[in-house]
């Protein structure tokens, strides 16, 4: 069960490496964003997506890599500890 548990804290960590600096781009822009639509009083709602989309296409493509080299760590990892998974 210890093997699995760490297995399970693993796939955690690696999502939240993965998940959490794009969120925080999203907010942060989001934010800029809205602070700017209150002082021009635009209320257009494609100027509220856009930015969003394009910050975060480019963390993707701008760390993309590293995300893949860490989920293939992860499932190399998962592989080989199915044994010891299996086992209890």
């Amino acid at each position: 069960m210890d093997a699995f548990e760490g297995l399970l804290r693993d796939a955690l960590l690696v999502t939240a490496v993965l998940a959490l600096p794009v969120l925080v781009i999203a907010t942060l822009v989001g934010a800029v964003v809205a602070v700017l639509q209150a002082a021009t009083q635009v209320q257009e709602q494609t100027l509220t997506i856009l930015p969003k989309v394009l910050a975060v296409g480019a963390m993707v493509a701008l760390f993309g890599r590293f995300g893949m080299a860490l989920c293939a760590q992860l499932f190399t990892e998962v592989v080989a500890r199915i044994p010891l998974v299996t086992r209890g």
